[in-house]
């Protein structure tokens, strides 16, 4: 039974990445227009602002695959950096110091930079056209 469901990780592996980009695009949307409502807006070119500007770009393109695994890479090591700057020095529990979505962005784009974007991507498009089989 579980063997079949192996036919279906690619596909999972896309809803994966297409709810993770909707998630870290909705963090810089909230940044720099704020939507969904925000406590703060950053200064023009402040880190939080290069923060949320990355977060919408990196986010669209992880969004619909398009140079995923360089994507995936930048996005994971600002929210690296993002939880070892802003949230570690607070507290050492993430769930304490607010850095658990920080902490998991990372990791779950890390996966994409190993796994590429699974189905539905522009990277898988751009792959089948060019006769490679493999991203």
């Amino acid at each position: 039974m579980f063997q079949s469901l192996s036919n279906h990780a690619p596909k999972m592996l896309a809803v994966l990445r297409i709810m993770a980009a909707l998630l870290f695009i909705q963090h810089g949307t909230q940044k720099l227009l704020g939507f969904p409502a925000a406590e703060f807006s950053p200064a023009a070119f402040s880190l939080f602002w290069w923060g949320g500007l990355l977060e919408i770009v990196g986010g669209g393109l992880i969004l619909i695959g398009l140079f995923t695994r360089a994507s995936a890479f930048l996005s994971s090591g600002m929210m690296a950096v993002a939880y070892f700057m802003f949230h570690a020095p607070n507290n050492f529990f993430p769930a304490n110091n607010g850095g658990d979505a920080s902490i998991l962005f990372c990791f779950v784009f890390l996966l994409f930079v190993f796994t590429g974007p699974g189905a539905w991507s522009v990277d898988a498009a751009q792959s089948r056209e060019n006769g490679q089989t493999n991203l």
